[in-house]
């Protein structure tokens, strides 16, 4: 199947194949209500790892994650997010997910471009990757910059809603305890090997999509990948683009995403495996 050009499975969402510095350039100016980054992380891996067994761990080594220098991911980072503001509309926001090795590099970028940062948030992992070599600290999170388009944004913050999600207290942004992608909802390929090195969980979207946008609003993500964005806006009843330029990933994420249904309010409670009473939702689905 080509993707050529712009698709619309579903309403007006779209899956768009390409490069993403290039077809952001493509979007209206002030057309988007929420933007999700999940960008290369640029890992600077250099050798392969080994558990003590010998066995190879499978890391991220995909072309897409190699940038020559801190100043190449530098211009990169700088590109997209010009055109991320550009396309934002003046009450939008965004929301951008990286580990140490990138997210204080993203986080100086937009400050400079005048995003005004609401929050940094913790996304703990239940199972991260231990450190074999035992030379460091497991990397057991990433972090998310939640940043509204500038400081006079009048952002759109479901704070109820996310407070009924937290057994009915304040939401924290210091522990959003999550399970790394797995089991039925991790994409494998004909190998039976990960489809995509860096799928992320849908409860982590659930929480990002479902906490800063209103039903009908438009997310956009540069990035997609394998389609975690879209199947989440489907379920909430949100619109998406989808911007990925490698074609399998993308083919991927729309035969996956065809197969969501919009969820009831009733049903919000499946999709967080921390509740365990009922909990409406009326006013964001």
């Amino acid at each position: 199947m080509s993707y050529n050009n712009h698709v619309k499975p579903i309403s007006s969402s779209k899956y768009i194949l390409g490069d993403s510095l290039i077809e952001l350039k493509k979007v209206k100016d002030h057309s988007v209500d929420m933007v999700f980054c999940d960008p290369p992380y640029n890992l600077q891996l250099s050798k392969a790892l080994y558990r003590p067994d010998a066995t190879k761990v499978s890391g991220v080594n995909d072309d897409w994650d190699k940038f020559n220098s801190f100043q190449d991911y530098d211009l990169f980072t700088k590109t997209w997010l010009y055109e991320i503001k550009r396309i934002l509309k003046p009450d939008g926001c965004l929301w951008v997910i990286g580990s140490y090795h990138n997210i204080y590099r993203i986080g100086y970028i937009l400050q400079n471009l005048n995003f005004w940062i609401l929050n940094d948030i913790i996304w703990r992992k239940t199972n991260p990757m231990p450190n074999f070599k035992g030379t460091r600290f497991t990397n057991a999170h990433e972090t998310l910059i939640w940043a509204a388009n500038s400081k006079c944004s009048k952002y759109t913050f479901n704070y109820q809603t996310m407070k009924q999600l937290n057994d009915n207290k304040q939401m924290r942004s210091d522990d959003w305890l999550i399970n790394i992608c797995s089991g039925k909802e991790r994409l494998k390929d004909f190998k039976d090997q990960k489809l995509h090195n860096t799928q992320k969980p849908e409860e982590l979207l659930l929480r990002v999509v479902l906490s800063s946008t209103k039903p009908g609003d438009l997310v956009l993500d540069p990035f997609f990948g394998t389609g975690t964005t879209g199947v989440v806006c489907k379920k909430l009843g949100r619109k998406f683009i989808g911007i990925e330029k490698n074609a399998t990933y993308i083919k991927e994420a729309k035969k996956r995403i065809l197969k969501v249904k919009k969820i009831k309010p009733s049903e919000v409670k499946l999709l967080n495996k921390k509740i365990s009473k009922k909990i409406y939702f009326s006013s964001v689905l």
